[in-house]
């Protein structure tokens, strides 16, 4: 335990989570073909929701390097792990696991946050009986609060942006008129400031062809109604957010109002 807790607390492991549940959620929501934002939509099935634990664990064996391999998910220092995660408040440790090593993160959607501890999954810590029908079992509370190892403390999630949206202001912009240059230019008007994903663009974009031309196209639209609209994948862009204080990622987007506009505000 000791020897796979030194080994992942050498890197970021905080920040390589965020990334691997924002792709995990992201993945689970399509909404490059769905037009879905929010894992806690009405829209979204609870099936689906629990399935971001799954695909969780592929983000979390590409961000940190980690093979694929049997009995359990992993090896870490050559030390069979397991990857768990819910977005409840327990997990569901399979018989493979029991009084195996777990890295078992918990996803609290309402308060945008995470945290994973790495766990001995000892059964004597397991809630008795059978479990469910394929023989998991949860994890009790107090093993977890008192006998694993904390990787690191509550950790912001970031929020898809999107969701600032009023009700209002997302059924325009998700409506089928006017055309989606005209619909990303009120995203973008909406969330002046906020910096944009991507994702977030080809959601507003869904079913339509090529939403990251039409939001290039938006440029000089925003223009003429004085907002800079700003992408980190150009070198121009990135100096302007940075004069501002922002650190312009690439594949991020973000509506500024012009300087002049700005100080006259």
């Amino acid at each position: 335990m000791q020897l796979v807790k030194d080994w992942i607390q050498d890197l970021p492991v905080a920040d390589l989570y965020t990334d691997s549940i924002r792709n995990a959620i992201d993945y689970v929501l399509d909404g490059a073909r769905t037009g879905r934002f929010d894992l806690l939509s009405p829209e979204v099935h609870p099936g689906e929701r629990a399935s971001v634990g799954a695909k969780l664990e592929y983000e979390v064996l590409r961000n940190f390097e980690l093979p694929k391999t049997k009995p359990l998910d992993t090896h870490i220092v050559g030390i069979p792990v397991d990857i768990k995660a819910t977005v409840g408040s327990n997990w569901a440790i399979p018989t493979e696991a029991h009084c195996q090593l777990c890295l078992c993160t918990q996803i609290q959607l309402k308060n945008n946050r995470h945290r994973t501890w790495l766990v001995r999954a000892h059964t004597s810590w397991l809630y008795r009986g059978k479990g469910n029908k394929d023989g998991k079992r949860g994890l009790a509370v107090d093993a977890r609060d008192n006998w694993s190892i904390p990787l690191y403390d509550w950790t912001p999630l970031p929020i898809n942006p999107l969701r600032y949206l009023s009700e209002e202001a997302a059924a325009r912009i998700f409506a089928k008129k006017p055309g989606q240059t005209r619909r990303l230019l009120m995203m973008f008007r909406e969330l002046e400031g906020h910096i944009i994903p991507r994702n977030a663009i080809l959601t507003v974009g869904a079913g339509n062809d090529d939403p990251m031309r039409r939001a290039r196209q938006v440029r000089a639209l925003a223009e003429k109604e004085g907002l800079m609209v700003l992408c980190g994948d150009w070198l121009d862009s990135r100096d302007i957010a940075a004069t501002r204080g922002i650190n312009l990622r690439a594949g991020e987007w973000i509506a500024l109002k012009e300087e002049s506009e700005a100080g006259a505000a």
